[in-house]
Formats: C-alpha cells, structure tokens, sequence
C-alpha cells in the first residue's frame, strides 16, 4: 500500500493528586477504531510541535496544560486499513510529549471520544489499545518518578 504518512503529537497526559500520586488521562476513542488512547492528533500546515499538543489538549480536553515536556521520542505505525477522511495516508508518524493538567474536569471531543478515565500507572498500562501507546507511556512515567 503506498502513501504518506501523517505528522502527529501523543501527548500522555496526567495530574498530580494532593497526595502526589500520579493520575493518567485515557480517553475512549469511537472515530476510526474503538479503544483507549491519549489525547494525540494531526499537525496542521505550518504549525509547530508544541502549537499542535496546545491545539489538540485544548480540542480533546478543554484544559490548557501547566507543563509541557518534549520526550525526544518518536515513533511510526501504519493504520489498519484506509479511511475516507484521510485519502492518500497509511499512517502516522508522532513525536511525544507529556502534559500535566491542573484537574480531573475534561470536556471532550464528542466527534472523537465518547468517555475518559483517571488512572494509576498499572491500570492505564492495561487498559490502552496499542503497543505504541504502552511504550510511551513506560517513557513517560519513568520521567515523572
């Protein structure tokens, strides 16, 4: 199958708890595939790294993050088959990136999502979808510890 890939952010979202226990956003993704994910999404033309993870926390969780870190990882993943909307791409490419939030209030993207969860490391690990996703997860909590 040829064509291009996508450009794309994952951004592994959490919150500390006041007892400075670490809590990971999932979201319950409908468009495409069913399954768990992080808030993640497409760069736009002429738009940079760090506008898109603001761009894309914003549209998938209404929140605007207190911290943003660049992991310096990045990854690729050819999707299981074509979809109307993205005529001429096979997958995506995406580069990572952690986002703390200040609260548990998410006000989703009902057009992606149809629900979201807080939760522990152990339990976020087993619930998301992809090995991709796993990974960057791992990456990420071994950074906030």
């Amino acid at each position: 199958m040829k064509g291009k890939y996508r450009k794309a952010v994952f951004i592994v979202t959490y919150l500390r708890t006041n007892k400075n226990k670490i809590l990971y956003l999932l979201l319950k993704r409908k468009l495409h595939w069913i399954g768990w994910e992080f808030p993640k999404g497409g760069i736009k033309k002429k738009e940079n790294l760090l506008s898109a993870v603001k761009r894309e926390l914003k549209e998938e969780t209404g929140q605007t993050a207190l911290n943003i870190k660049n992991h310096h990882f990045s990854g690729k993943y050819k999707y299981p088959q074509v979809y109307p909307d993205r005529k001429g791409i096979i997958g995506q490419t995406y580069n990572l990136f952690s986002a703390e939030l200040k609260n548990k209030k998410v006000i989703l993207d009902k057009k992606e999502h149809t629900g979201y969860k807080w939760l522990s490391f152990d339990k976020a690990i087993k619930k998301l979808t992809y090995k991709n996703q796993k990974k960057c997860l791992k990456k990420v909590d071994k950074s906030l510890r």
